[in-house]
């Protein structure tokens, strides 16, 4: 019987081919090599954006709403009326004042006539020095009234411009909180306006959180809501906690160039001491493209050295430097080479095994 052996060889060759490119493929397959190493002490943490500059608008003066001339979302100039109250009340508490002053005024020209009267009869001795006391008593008395109700004068002319309500700042009608034609009383919000060139995220950290900063200059990163990473221009932490939260606030100014940014939105800051932690407390750092998620499973390749890659189950922590790193807390030493493309490395495995 005769046995061909170009065919056996043939298969042979292929087989030997197929080998040899899983081998090439793996060589040439990227890989990151991750290991402790000391780093600068850094954490993240929720926050939200506010306005630098923002007033809330409250009234003084009691009355009817006459005059609405924004809404929410207008741009405003400082100095604009944004409202106006019925100054009816406050226009008859002027008139009233004007009247005290003429009255006064009558009285204080009256009281001077008789002061003057008074001391000319003393130095002619027609007139005793009790009586001249009580004379320019009265006269002082009558100086004071017309103080006072000059005084009075200015207080109602000053009630009577908080009938109409001028924005304080350049910028945007956060919030309407009043319809023309209600009834505005002292101390009720009107109108939120806010300056969107000026903003901040606000973080609330727990002390215990705040220390492994350490006491040295801090460095931050703002990640928005839409994915963009904004360097701050400033940090402030406040020197004192809330005694309700036990917790501190800190603000991180935002560069005056970033547009699109709202009052109340979701933001994420990442702070980063120039204080290194020691190495036994480091955190394991691993690229973000190296975990492989299917459905439960969280999963990355690490280099098995000539049986190729094998498939390590982790349990991943924080999302560090903006969705770019994750934290792993466990399934990793810290001295593994990792695949950088999870996909790729799966399908290799899967060769390698169907060849074997």
């Amino acid at each position: 019987m005769k046995i061909s052996l170009i065919p056996m060889l043939a298969r042979a060759g292929f087989a030997l081919a197929g080998v040899l490119a899983i081998a090439s493929a793996h060589a040439e397959l990227p890989t990151v090599r991750i290991e402790s190493r000391a780093q600068a002490a850094s954490l993240a943490a929720e926050a939200s954006i506010e306005a630098v500059r923002q007033s809330t608008l409250a009234a003084q003066v009691p009355g009817r709403i006459v005059e609405l001339a924004v809404d929410a979302g207008d741009r405003v100039r400082r100095g604009q009326v944004l409202l106006r109250i019925d100054p009816a009340e406050a226009s008859a508490a002027v008139a009233a004042a004007d009247a005290n002053v003429a009255q006064a005024q009558t009285a204080l020209i009256n009281a001077r006539a008789e002061y003057d009267r008074a001391r000319s009869l003393v130095e002619r001795k027609f007139l005793s020095q009790s009586a001249l006391d009580a004379v320019r008593t009265r006269f002082e008395a009558a100086e004071a009234q017309m103080r006072a109700a000059r005084a009075a004068r200015v207080q109602a002319s000053t009630v009577q411009g908080y009938a109409t309500v001028d924005s304080p700042l350049d910028g945007l009608v956060a919030e309407r909180h009043i319809e023309a034609g209600e009834m505005a009383q002292p101390g009720r919000i009107m109108l939120t306006v806010y300056d969107p060139v000026q903003m901040r995220a606000v973080a609330d950290l727990a002390p215990q959180r705040l220390a492994l900063l350490g006491d040295g200059p801090l460095k931050a990163s703002v990640e928005l809501s839409d994915g963009r990473l904004i360097e701050a221009a400033a940090i402030t932490v406040l020197p004192a906690a809330d005694a309700r939260t036990h917790t501190v606030r800190v603000r991180v100014d935002l560069p005056g160039s970033t547009g699109n940014v709202l009052p109340g939105s979701f933001a994420r800051v990442h702070f980063q001491s120039a204080a290194v932690l020691p190495l036994a407390s480091q955190p394991l750092v691993i690229p973000a493209k190296t975990v492989l998620r299917r459905g439960e499973l969280t999963a990355v390749y690490v280099a098995a050295g000539q049986d190729g890659f094998a498939l390590r189950q982790i349990r991943l922590g924080r999302v560090l430097q903006g969705g770019e790193t994750v934290e792993v807390l466990s399934g990793l030493k810290g001295d593994e080479t990792l695949a950088l493309d999870p996909v790729q490395a799966g399908i290799q495995v899967r060769s390698a095994a169907a060849a074997r």
